[in-house]
């Protein structure tokens, strides 16, 4: 069985160092080239999300099989070949982290347009206007969903920004389904979990929500985004839509009480407000999960190279190679150019 989404976090750590051990081992070595080789690739092409989404994709199940037919996983499991998956969609994922998370300028903007928007509701939105029902409101219970859903910048890996949104969700639950037995209430389903969910969605104001949501359904691998973590992630994109088309109909406010509200709220804030970008970027590579990446190259170290070229035979390149090598070339002629200059 494949490991759940739910695993701990310890678990998480286990399943990625066992994975960097495996690619320590000698004859991991064609893999660990693989490995490289894609990542380096990626550098040659300009951000376009759908297509790098499809590109990490097919990496990815050609890589499983590659590992179920080698010497390293005979006789394994399918929980650990998928363990390994795991530790290569992280490594992977951190690698290129900076090259496909809010790749595109219309990701960015949409995450400035969101956060923005939540900013101004943030000022005058209430549980009655989600009509929330008194017995679900839990002030406690929301704040810790709220910061579970914080979290979800301090990751690189889509498992892991995932599984922040899980937890969010399963507090919600926890908080309906107590709530219900102790007030003897039945739940009406997504009519009671949705408006607490975008409810807390708003105080929290993730930051970048639009390109986590994105990141995660272009670079999770497609058999995880199955069963419960479908169920919660699909209700985050719900809830992100909902306020994205959010308007006085969409609430129990009068149309004219939400007007005002929102131009009072956008004069306070006019002249204060810090694009989301430049605030939250530092936050992003400052991340420290480079130590497992740095790993990985440890684990090359003695069999491999991070060129792609330097294996290949002149019969296995082709015309599209011809860019990428004069690319690597100005590369090597520019870093020796400024070492010989250096005292």
């Amino acid at each position: 069985m494949a490991s759940s989404e739910s695993s701990s976090s310890s678990a998480q750590s286990l399943t990625f160092y066992g994975f960097l051990d495996k690619m320590r081992n000698p004859a991991s070595v064609d893999l660990v080239r693989s490995i490289k080789s894609f990542i380096v690739s990626f550098s040659f092409y300009s951000p376009y999300p759908e297509n790098d989404g499809k590109r990490v994709q097919e990496f990815f199940s050609i890589f499983e099989v590659a590992i179920m037919d080698h010497q390293l996983w005979e006789n394994s499991s399918m929980e650990e070949i998928d363990c390994s998956m795991e530790g290569l969609e992280k490594y992977v994922m951190t690698k290129l982290f900076s090259r496909t998370f809010a790749s595109s300028p219309e990701d960015v903007k949409i995450d400035q347009e969101i956060s923005e928007k939540i900013h101004l509701l943030q000022t005058f939105l209430r549980p009655d206007h989600l009509d929330i029902r008194p017995f679900l409101r839990n002030e406690s219970s929301w704040l810790l969903a709220e910061k579970e859903l914080q979290k979800i910048n301090s990751f690189k890996a889509p498992r892991e920004k995932l599984l922040c949104i899980m937890s969010c969700c399963k507090v919600i639950n926890n908080l309906l389904l107590n709530a219900s037995i102790s007030e003897d209430h039945a739940l009406g389903g997504a009519d009671d979990f949705l408006p607490v969910l975008i409810y807390i969605t708003i105080k929290a104001n993730p930051p970048h929500l639009h390109s986590n949501l994105r990141y995660i359904q272009l670079y999770r691998r497609q058999s995880k985004l199955m069963s419960e973590a479908a169920y919660y992630f699909t209700n985050l994109v719900s809830a992100k839509s909902f306020i994205v088309d959010l308007t006085a109909e969409s609430l129990s406010i009068d149309a004219s009480e939400f007007e005002e509200n929102m131009q009072a709220a956008s004069l306070t804030n006019k002249g204060a407000t810090v694009e989301p970008s430049l605030v939250l970027n530092p936050t992003l590579e400052e991340q420290k999960d480079v130590g497992p990446a740095t790993a990985l190259d440890e684990a090359e170290d003695g069999f491999g190279t991070s060129y792609p070229y330097m294996d290949a035979e002149p019969g296995e390149l082709t015309v599209a190679d011809v860019e990428r090598l004069l690319s690597l070339y100005k590369d090597v002629v520019t870093k020796y150019t400024n070492l010989r200059r250096a005292p």
